[in-house]
C-alpha cells in the first residue's frame, strides 16, 4: 500500500490570532472539527477521536500535533484505524 500525504494550505482575511484560536482552541475546534476530549497545541501532543467514514465503517483517528509555532504555523499528522460495526 503506497503512503500518500495530503497538504491543505488555506487564505483567510482574518488576524493570525483568530485563526491560531479556531485551529487550537478546543472549545473552538468542536464547532468546525470534532468535539475532543483533551487537546493541547504543543508538539508532539496525542489525540483521538471517533467517527463514521462514507460508507458507514466506524474508525478511530489517531493524530499528533507535528508543529505549533503560535500565531504562525500549526500541523497534525494522523491515520485511521478503522473497526467492524460492532466494535464502537
Amino acid at each position: 500500500m503506497e503512503l500518500k500525504t495530503v497538504v491543505t494550505e488555506e487564505s483567510y482575511n482574518v488576524s493570525p490570532g483568530k485563526i491560531w484560536e479556531a485551529l487550537t482552541d478546543k472549545d473552538k475546534m468542536k464547532k468546525w472539527y470534532f468535539d475532543l476530549n483533551e487537546f493541547k497545541a504543543e508538539k508532539g501532543f496525542e489525540f483521538s477521536f471517533a467517527g463514521k467514514g462514507h460508507k458507514g465503517e466506524n474508525y478511530i483517528h489517531l493524530c499528533k500535533v507535528t508543529e505549533a509555532d503560535v500565531n504562525k504555523n500549526f500541523s497534525t499528522a494522523g491515520n485511521m484505524k478503522i473497526f467492524p460495526e460492532n466494535l464502537l
